[in-house]
């Protein structure tokens, strides 16, 4: 064991808070905090070599050219990036990321793209058809997830509605911002705090730092399911709302939603689904004879769900909708003001203008694949992802973690680190999920991975990559050290700080 292990054992004895109130006073120390940024900077400096594989082959522009570049050439050097990019995961060697990916359904997409650039949904009154495509865009969503099902009432106030955003990250952020805003508006709650299983999408976490809410986690069972007796016991006169995921990104399982839903029902609080990676799979899943338990609107308690129609819906990137059971809980989501000298100014999500050429891409999506074409691709990802499964479990070392239908996470044996098998296998070009809280990889499984030999080539690079780490125990690596650090150094300021700094850079022209 050398210096730098030991000091990490030692410290991981000592309670995390304390360590970490320890490590915020070293910083403001000068020579401490030099001596931690000369740290950093090594680590990050073989991170940007990797993040950088173009440089010296592109120009670089850090300012305007003095006269515009002909637009072949631009076109010609977008393109080769482009193509040097798009083999991985055309030929499915990534985990999630691109869906669909089939090139009659891209250059589709990409037509409608194209006839709707300057479409901005902020001017419905000079672009109709963005309102007529979102509204459109939600009512299938929602009738896909059990609003017919839903009670709603004498007026409809209490019917499934909802809005398109961005994405999955901001459907989840309007879903709190809006139980924040009621609980303050109709329970006087100015402390609000919000209570989510631990496996809960980061998103959760980013809407309590930027809303001002107490997130209290709880704990997850052996199943990787969230634990109904903690959720229970963490309710507060504060609670504003219960979080379940359909299912969880890091192991795929699906939370007990009926049970959550029941036990914030029982409490008068919110009851959000994460339904982001499922809300376009488990219907037809369910239909397709598989075991899904109840997880949508026909749910009486859920009175919001997220399902991203950029995944599994197939639309391009940068679209989601988020659902609510009534108009009044909608409608602590938007934003008006009737005096800016500008005018009245009203918007429906965080964005005010919006590229209304995504929405219109979702709505040409779905109604072009309709409900046949949702339940072939859910048949084709399942059947693929049960191979896989079982041939992860077959893999001497590895076990399949909870119970997943897609998602297919997996840990090792001790004695072989998961994230070594998951760098050779970014050798044999493969690009994983490295997750932590247990150290493991999962596979979200696209119909990339559902074509001729994927799977099976996937399984096959895996049983070689576990020899090879068995082989050479010892090696390092560029990848593991740093996803090895990050899941057992206590001192969790410094994983934050290496973020940081990788996000600088991320920005550097």
């Amino acid at each position: 064991m050398n210096t730098k292990e030991r000091l990490q054992k030692q410290l991981g004895r000592l309670p995390a808070s304390l360590v970490t109130k320890a490590f915020r006073v070293a910083k403001k120390i000068p020579w401490v905090r030099d001596q931690i940024e000369r740290e950093y900077q090594t680590m990050l400096t073989s991170m940007e070599a990797q993040m950088r594989p173009y440089s010296g082959e592109f120009a670089v522009f850090s300012r305007l050219p003095a006269a515009g570049r002909d637009r072949g050439e631009v076109l010609a050097e977008m393109a080769a990036m482009q193509e040097r990019e798009t083999s991985r995961w055309r030929d499915g060697y990534v985990s999630g990321a691109v869906y669909h990916g089939d090139r009659a359904h891209i250059d589709f997409l990409s037509q409608v793209y194209a006839l709707h650039s300057q479409v901005n949904p902020l001017h419905s009154d000079l672009w109709p058809s963005a309102a007529k495509y979102e509204a459109e865009v939600i009512a299938m969503t929602a009738s896909m997830l059990g609003a017919d099902a839903a009670s709603p009432g004498p007026d409809g106030a209490d019917a499934v509605c909802g809005a398109v955003s961005s994405g999955g990250t901001e459907s989840i952020l309007l879903a709190i911002k809006s139980y924040r805003d009621r609980a303050r508006a109709e329970r006087g709650i100015r402390r609000p705090e919000l209570i989510i299983p631990t496996t809960a999408h980061a998103a959760f976490e980013k809407a309590a730092h930027y809303f001002g809410i107490k997130l209290i986690k709880v704990p997850v069972g052996p199943d990787f399911k969230a634990d109904l007796a903690a959720t229970a016991r963490a309710i507060t006169e504060h609670t504003i709302a219960l979080v379940g995921s359909a299912p969880s990104f890091p192991h795929g399982v699906i939370d007990p939603i009926e049970a959550l839903a029941e036990l914030a029902r029982g409490n008068g609080l919110g009851m959000h689904v994460d339904a982001c990676l499922g809300g376009f799979v488990l219907p037809w899943a369910e239909r397709l004879g598989y075991k899904v338990p109840p997880f949508d609107f026909r749910v009486p308690g859920v009175t919001s769900l997220s399902a991203d129609t950029h995944k599994y819906g197939y639309a391009a990137k940068g679209t989601s909708v988020v659902l609510y059971r009534g108009r009044a809980l909608r409608r602590y989501q938007y934003f008006t003001t009737t005096e800016w000298p500008g005018g009245m100014y009203f918007s429906p999500t965080f964005a005010g203008s919006r590229p209304g050429a995504l929405s219109a891409a979702a709505w040409a999506a779905m109604v072009a694949i309709g409900e046949q074409g949702y339940m072939d691709a859910t048949r084709k990802i399942l059947d693929a992802a049960a191979l896989i499964r079982a041939g992860v479990a077959a893999t001497p070392g590895l076990r399949v973690l909870g119970d997943p239908l897609w998602v297919i996470a997996f840990a090792a044996e001790e004695g072989l680190d998961i994230f070594r098998v998951m760098e050779a296998m970014s050798h044999r070009r493969w690009n994983l999920n490295g997750l932590h809280k247990p150290a493991c990889v999962h596979l979200c499984v696209t119909l990339r991975h559902a074509e001729p030999g994927v799977a099976q080539r996937f399984l096959s690079d895996l049983r070689a990559s576990v020899d090879e780490v068995r082989a050479s125990p010892s090696e390092g690596g560029s990848i593991a050290p740093v996803y090895g650090m990050a899941a057992t150094i206590p001192v969790r300021g410094v994983v934050s700080d290496v973020l940081e700094r990788y996000m600088d850079l991320l920005y550097k022209a």
